[in-house]
């Protein structure tokens, strides 16, 4: 899982982290990344229709599981 403690944080910069406790943490910034990521990554649009409609489907934890699934191993998030 890359959903790790802000105490474990290392020194230099991951390619992409995301601190949930500040302001690039809320439901709709993780949104816009994941829609964005997903045109980069060359996903259609019926696919990035699918992870954004999953994520919208529950709560903020669940929100932070598929985000997590889909682009763990591209972004650590920092609780």
């Amino acid at each position: 899982m890359a959903i790790k403690s802000l105490r474990d944080r290392p020194r230099g910069p991951t390619p992409i982290e995301v601190d949930l406790t500040g302001p690039k943490g809320n439901a709709y910034y993780l949104l816009g990344l994941a829609s964005s990521l997903c045109k980069k990554l060359g996903y259609d649009d019926m696919y990035t229709e699918r992870v954004l409609d999953e994520m919208r489907l529950s709560d903020y934890e669940g929100l932070l599981y598929t985000f997590d699934r889909e682009f763990g191993t591209l972004v650590t998030l920092w609780r």
